[in-house]
């Protein structure tokens, strides 16, 4: 246990290094959110109020819990690339020689993409009055958690697709296919209410959708009303959790079956 244990935090610490001297993806992955949040949601304000939009919510408060998601989402890609960097480097192939864990080295990994995502939302949350979305203490606290679940759900899902991928431009390519959809038809930018019969199925099976419904009910604990028409929060966290457990067991079992080239 104290083996595994060592090696977990030593890969998490590498990754907490590691971003900390690339001040580039500090800025970007903290910076993209916010200029589509400002022109989204500024731009989009007067003209766009897409139908079971909650009564008195603007499209700034509407898109803050789905900018969110999208931070969380571009710290996943940035972190989970460095993978694809390390099988590059060779730092990768004398992880998977060493005798370690596989399931520990992911975890290493996830859980460093993991922090550096609260770190960046925790910053993100300061901004929430700005919103207009009346976050207390206790909300704040709620939203941190279902955070943390969401964070660490993207970063294995990251994981999953890195360990397979022997270039950076193949990785950017699949995340872009994959998790760009994800986020956009999770009901971050619109409701399922009033979209086409077939997007508003996809809606319903995509995970990302309950990870996002419980932070918007996190963000409106003092008045569920608010927050509009949402799925039951039981069903929400039961999915959102079921996804976190398949995207880290994926991952665990992407990184099995590497092996050293």
């Amino acid at each position: 246990m104290k083996h595994h244990f060592l090696t977990v935090m030593t890969l998490w610490r590498r990754e907490i290094v590691r971003f900390a001297r690339q001040r580039s993806r500090v800025t970007g992955a903290f910076a993209q959110p916010l200029v589509f949040w400002i022109l989204l949601g500024g731009g989009l304000r007067a003209s766009f109020r897409p139908p079971g939009l909650p009564d008195g919510m603007s499209s700034v408060e509407y898109f803050y819990p789905g900018i969110i998601a999208l931070m969380l989402l571009f710290t996943a890609i940035f972190s989970t690339i460095s993978v694809v960097e390390d099988r590059q480097a060779g730092f990768l192939q004398g992880v998977l020689v060493a005798p370690v864990s596989r399931a520990a080295v992911v975890l290493g990994q996830a859980l460093g993409s993991t922090t550096l995502a609260m770190l960046q939302g925790l910053l993100f949350l300061v901004l929430a009055p700005i919103a207009g979305v009346p976050l207390t203490p206790l909300s704040a606290l709620a939203a941190l958690a279902v955070m943390l679940i969401m964070a660490f759900s993207l970063s294995n899902l990251g994981l999953t697709i890195a360990w397979r991928m022997t270039s950076t431009q193949g990785f950017h390519a699949i995340m872009n296919l994959l998790l760009l959809p994800l986020w956009l038809l999770s009901g971050a930018f619109f409701p399922a209410t009033g979209a086409p019969w077939w997007i508003a199925w996809i809606m319903t099976v995509d995970p990302l959708t309950y990870g996002i419904t419980l932070l918007r009910r996190a963000f409106y604990l003092a008045n569920p009303v608010a927050a509009g028409q949402l799925p039951p929060a039981a069903i929400s966290l039961g999915i959102t959790l079921l996804f976190c457990c398949v995207a880290a067991a994926a991952a665990v079992g992407s990184a099995r079956r590497s092996t050293v080239r």
